[in-house]
């Protein structure tokens, strides 16, 4: 076996153990991770596994790094380390020397933390690298940190007044248009009349949340795939990946749920998450776990200080625009967690009305 460690700088204060097997990009990635990376080069996948073998749960590599092979030898790889009990928590990064967009297909599906295909940035892959150590740390004990971000955060009175007043009101009057939904959904296709996933609010706190359901049941796993290929803000995020995801023209959508998304009848539900307080009438968009764990860095979490809502800056202001970047998105939700108010919430909930009824299909 022809190990090597290299790179590695006490005084940086780092301690990221890195195994790499691969020689096509070897020295390309040691040259840009030269420092604050311990790194072990393997020169197959063979001798990578061999050396994982011999190690013990106190000295395993924080990150695996895995040259695509054109055997495809990675793939099960990725699937014998994801079954193994010592090692199915380590992070996994691929790194490919061609940009084939089936290979970020079948990285979302092996699940593995990400894949950079050349060309890509030496200084983007570190910066990954040292978020997903980073993140890696927080993530256990994410009921702690949400704990502490929510001393950051306490909704005001007035506001979960209305907030009360709004859904409770609003349930009461809508109650039939709800009971109508509920069985055209059951007469249009098959499944539930809800759809239930895990959303992340404020302070990083998870809960369900609900909508009626406008998708076939099969939309779930359609997502690695449209997410890849059909994506709003995958453009301009070129080798690196899009933190939102906004399908066009989704083709999972039932017709009865076009309809619904561009009413907006399908959010209805989340009057229930407003009323039991996991939600606001006005406040950031809480995000599928997938997005909110690419956000939890530098200033973009800066965005779970504040409420988490139905409606906000973001559905007033552009939703639904082809110009509506990433960056931008990110940029609004910032501003209404350090600026919002009673009076900027009301004049959220006014804007709202006009901006229901939107015609792109995103």
């Amino acid at each position: 076996m022809n190990n090597q460690t290299v790179g590695w700088n006490e005084n940086l204060g780092a301690n990221i153990r890195v195994a790499y097997a691969g020689q096509e990009l070897k020295n390309m990635v040691s040259t840009g991770l030269n420092s604050g990376f311990n790194i072990v080069y393997n020169n197959s996948i063979a001798e990578l596994s061999e050396y994982l073998g011999n190690q013990s749960i106190l000295t395993l590599p924080d990150i695996i790094l895995v040259e695509v092979d054109t055997e495809g030898k990675y793939i099960s790889f990725v699937q014998e380390v994801k079954k193994s009990f010592l090692l199915n928590g380590l992070i996994i990064v691929l790194l490919s020397s061609k940009n084939d967009k089936t290979l970020r297909s079948k990285a979302v599906e092996l699940k593995v933390h990400d894949i950079y295909s050349l060309p890509f940035s030496l200084d983007d892959l570190r910066e990954r690298l040292n978020f997903l150590v980073t993140f890696k740390l927080i993530k256990p004990k994410l009921l702690e940190l949400s704990k502490e971000v929510d001393t950051t955060y306490k909704m005001p009175l007035g506001k979960r007044i209305i907030d009360v007043l709004i859904s409770s009101c609003m349930l009461i009057t809508l109650s039939p248009l709800l009971l109508l939904v509920a069985i055209a959904i059951r007469l249009d296709s098959k499944g539930p009349v809800f759809y239930k996933s895990k959303r992340v609010g404020t302070g990083y706190k998870i809960f369900n949340f609900y909508k009626f359901r406008s998708m076939r049941t099969d939309a779930d796993q359609l997502l690695a795939k449209l997410s890849t290929e059909n994506n709003q803000y995958a453009a301009e995020g070129g080798a690196n990946k899009a933190a939102f995801v906004k399908i066009k023209n989704d083709p999972r959508i039932t017709k009865l749920g076009n309809f619904l998304r561009n009413s907006s009848l399908d959010e209805l539900p989340q009057l229930f998450n407003i009323l039991v307080g996991d939600m606001s009438v006005v406040g950031n968009r809480p995000l599928p776990v997938y997005e909110a764990e690419m956000l939890t860095s530098n200033e973009w979490s800066m965005r779970f200080l504040g409420p988490a809502g139905l409606t906000g800056l973001w559905q007033v202001s552009k939703r639904g625009k082809e110009d509506m970047s990433e960056r931008e998105r990110k940029k609004l939700d910032n501003f209404y967690a350090q600026n919002y108010s009673i009076w900027l919430d009301l004049r959220i909930i006014i804007g709202t009305v006009p901006a229901l009824f939107q015609k792109e299909k995103v």
